[in-house]
């Protein structure tokens, strides 16, 4: 209350950020996003053919890696642009899923320190007008607005400063973890091309054997 009424925005701002925080720390668990051995599993799956739609379904809902890697097995007998098109698809959803949040998250922390600034307005012209009212004789309303001032910028700075932190901590995070991605599709991507690879090859060396038996 000694905030006066443009403490109000900031203290919702501050609930908001705290909420996000709190699902973004959830959600953006190493395990949840990258669960361990998951793509050398996936890789083996590919490798003995013991893919189905049940595989696939569990794979698509289980972690963001998984959805990432159940596109390119469910497009696994195209062409390898093909299956590469179909990742890079896939992947900026699951990356825009994994950025959820953070562009408020990063709106309260620019704008935490203008509400604070838009309460030290506040309290400076509520603190003229106590002077132009009264006079400088009385130091009670005086002391009021300055203290109304000081209070919503302290409130706006203590909510931007961690949301500012936390929100280039979780870019930071999203980035290492779409890194990691990334290379376990590849490394799966290669997998699957291989036998296309070596088919050719296989088919090369017949025709020439053929030939020198001819």
């Amino acid at each position: 209350m000694a905030g006066g009424w443009a403490l109000l925005p900031i203290v919702v701002c501050s609930l908001l950020a705290l909420a996000i925080v709190l699902e973004r720390f959830w959600a953006l668990r190493r395990a949840a996003v990258l669960p361990p051995g998951l793509g050398a599993e996936v890789r083996e799956w590919a490798r003995s053919a013991k893919l189905d739609a049940a595989h696939l379904e569990a794979l698509e809902k289980g972690s963001p890696l998984g959805e990432l890697l159940a596109a390119a097995l469910a497009v696994r007998d195209r062409p390898r642009e093909l299956i590469k098109e179909r990742i890079e698809d896939t992947g900026r959803h699951v990356v825009h899923r994994m950025e959820r949040y953070l562009n408020t998250l990063g709106t309260i922390a620019l704008i935490g320190p203008l509400l604070g600034l838009l309460g030290t307005v506040v309290g400076l012209i509520r603190m003229f007008l106590s002077v132009m009212a009264g006079g400088i004789g009385d130091p009670t309303r005086m002391a009021g607005g300055i203290g109304e001032a000081l209070i919503c910028t302290a409130f706006g700075l203590v909510v931007s400063i961690p949301a500012y932190v936390l929100h280039r901590y979780f870019r930071s995070k999203v980035g290492g973890y779409v890194v990691q991605m990334e290379k376990e599709a590849t490394a799966l991507l290669d997998d699957l091309s291989a036998p296309r690879a070596a088919a050719p090859r296989r088919r090369h060396a017949s025709d020439a054997a053929t030939a020198q038996a001819d």
